[in-house]
């Protein structure tokens, strides 16, 4: 097996780093964690909730036990579809639609990555479009300097497997990585099965001196059968694990092609250019009979599924089909200011990104559990049809300007997005019923334009410890569902807005010691939120105002071989990460 990787140094070609080496760290005004090589070789992640449990202030929760479908949450936002953190890979959107609809319904395994980055704070401003919990960076490994081989398999209950590959070599100042995950497993619930194959390559090439090209592609396929509903009080208390939905007719399958180019540019040893272009692909047909209780069988409301008995044989389904297409092109340029402002130290970062993405998405509602096609009967019919596009251009700067052990450290994003939708033709339903007629199609069109600043410090207080803090304007835009309704109109419905505060404490003050013990405050002007307390991820959702959360956070860490009691060839080890909101309401 190989050894772990070494952390990086500067950005190479087709990676934009949120922090970087770990002596970055000390230099950025933000809470911040560094998961790297040695604390995948420790830990053994099986999902990424394995490895994001060892930062503070990070809440993931398991749905399905693989780690296909990430909820991730931040100093107590909600964590249904990690919609309020910014998922990045390598620096560029790992969402299929970060503008208009950051919902995560696919995640890349853990084996794809070589180190985890998440970033909150002032500092996350030179991410976006999402600024308010905070940034997650996955960083695929570099092609080795040797040719190297990784082979690992397991197996355990509930039907779960998983077969890991990785190959390496250099080729001339590049070198070229090859990977391949599967895995499958049943979940923790009756009739359902996971699995799903991930592949990856990565081709780098240095045509010039100070000139490095890399090329990505990767390609993820799921074919499970999981249904989106829930247990009854009365079915969790006779089994908590039970599903009474036959697991056939409940069918989630997903495909995402996607591909990028990355081009870095060495101006010298501290300047340097980075430009990357991007391609998702990505789809998703969901066929379930059931997404809440309203919906259950119910001889009232669907005499041709009267009762639950009849699931496998006269029930119908719905079929949430979801097409995306996202690309985009970001450049970011790092200064020293020796070039800039004479005898300031530090550096100045400026960014540009222009995004697109397209939405598709249907809904068929079928006469049958195994249908696939719209119905006619009770329920049945075209009941969603329509397209959702979102164009943005953003742009940023950020400076460290050091005087002596205290920076200063502003910086502001902007970001201006326009949002489209077109709705297309669907039934008209009357008393439950397709009547074979169709409504006409209509669109609508929004635009909103926002400043996102920040301005955070860092003060060296020696022997390895660092006092951070810092305030920043917290932003998401809203979903374009959100602002343009099904018949073309807006909605009042405003982004969401914070200012969120830190201050905080970083360093190893001793040998083979870390500590970071951060304080937040968000402050919402205007939280987003569904209207319907057991409202989902497709809830209707409203302004709901001015909301506050409130805590601290801390972790340490602790090495034998790093503090010398033990030799490089034994390490005892210790990690704990603790949060707690204090205040959330």
């Amino acid at each position: 097996m190989a050894e772990p990787a070494a952390e990086p140094g500067a950005p190479r070609a087709g990676e934009i780093l949120v922090i970087g080496t770990r002596e970055r760290l000390l230099e950025i005004a933000g809470s911040g964690t560094i998961v790297g090589p040695q604390e995948f070789a420790r830990t053994r992640p099986f999902t990424v909730n394995d490895i994001l449990r060892l930062v503070p202030g990070v809440f993931p929760r398991d749905e399905e036990g693989l780690g296909a479908r990430a909820n991730i949450g931040v100093r107590g936002l909600n964590p249904v579809r990690s919609t309020k953190v910014l998922l990045l890979e390598d620096g560029i959107p790992l969402g299929f639609a970060p503008y208009g609809d950051n919902a995560s319904y696919y995640h890349p395994p853990i084996e794809r990555y070589a180190r985890v980055e998440v970033l909150k704070g002032a500092a996350q401003i030179r991410f976006g479009p999402q600024t308010i919990g905070g940034v997650v960076n996955y960083i695929t490994p570099a092609p080795p300097e040797r040719f190297e081989g990784v082979f690992s398999a397991l197996a355990g209950s509930r039907a779960s497997a998983a077969v890991n590959a990785r190959l390496g070599a250099p080729l001339g100042a590049g070198g070229l990585l090859l990977q391949g995950a599967w895995k499958q497993g049943e979940g923790s619930r009756a009739n359902q099965l996971l699995r799903f194959a991930d592949l990856f390559g990565k081709l780098v090439i240095q045509p010039a001196p100070n000139h490095e090209l890399a090329l990505k592609l990767s390609y993820f396929r799921e074919d499970s059968f999981v249904t989106y509903s829930g247990l009854t009080r009365g079915e969790f208390a006779a089994d908590p694990r039970g599903n009474p939905f036959p697991k056939r007719n409940d069918r989630f399958e997903t495909w995402r092609l996607s591909a990028s180019l990355g081009w870095a540019w060495m101006l010298s040893p501290e300047a340097r250019l980075t430009t990357t272009g991007y391609w998702h692909r990505f789809s998703r047909d969901w066929w379930r009979q059931s997404s809440n209780s309203l919906q259950r069988p119910n001889d009232a409301s669907d005499p041709a599924c009267g009762g639950m008995a009849n699931l496998a044989s006269t029930c119908g389904n719905e079929g949430r089909l979801r097409d995306y297409d996202t690309f985009g092109l970001e450049t970011r340029l790092v200064l020293p200011h020796a070039r800039l402002l004479g005898g300031i130290g530090g550096e100045t970062e400026l960014g540009l990104r222009l995004h697109a993405e397209r939405q598709a998405r249907r809904q068929w509602n079928a006469d049958t559990p195994g249908g696939r096609t719209p119905g006619v009967g009770v329920n049945g019919g075209v009941r969603e049809n329509n397209e959702r596009d979102a164009t943005a251009i953003a742009a940023f700067a950020a400076s460290r300007l050091d005087f002596g052990r205290l920076a200063l450290i502003p910086g502001v994003r902007a970001e201006f997005i326009d949002f489209r939708r077109r709705n297309l033709p669907v039934d008209v339903i009357v008393g439950g019923r397709p009547t074979g007629a169709r409504t006409e199609p209509s669109s609508g069109r929004a635009r909103l334009d926002r400043l996102v600043p920040g301005l955070g410090a860092t003060f060296d207080l020696g022997g390895g410890l660092v006092l951070f803090g810092g305030v920043h304007r917290g932003f998401a835009p809203p979903r374009v569902e959100d602002i343009i309704t099904t018949t073309g109109g807006s909605v009042d419905l405003d982004a969401e807005l914070s200012w969120d505060w830190e201050l905080g404490l970083r360093g190893s003050p001793r040998p083979g010691l870390g500590l970071e013990a951060t304080l937040f405050l968000m402050d919402f002007e205007n939280q987003i939120v569904p209207q319907s307390v057991a409202g989902g991820i497709g809830a209707t959702l409203t302004s709901a105002g001015r909301t506050l959360h409130r805590g601290g956070e801390l972790t340490l860490s602790f090495s034998s071989a790093e503090a010398g009691v033990t030799g490089p060839g034994a390490d005892l080890f210790a990690r704990a990460a603790v949060t707690h909101v204090a205040t959330a309401r």
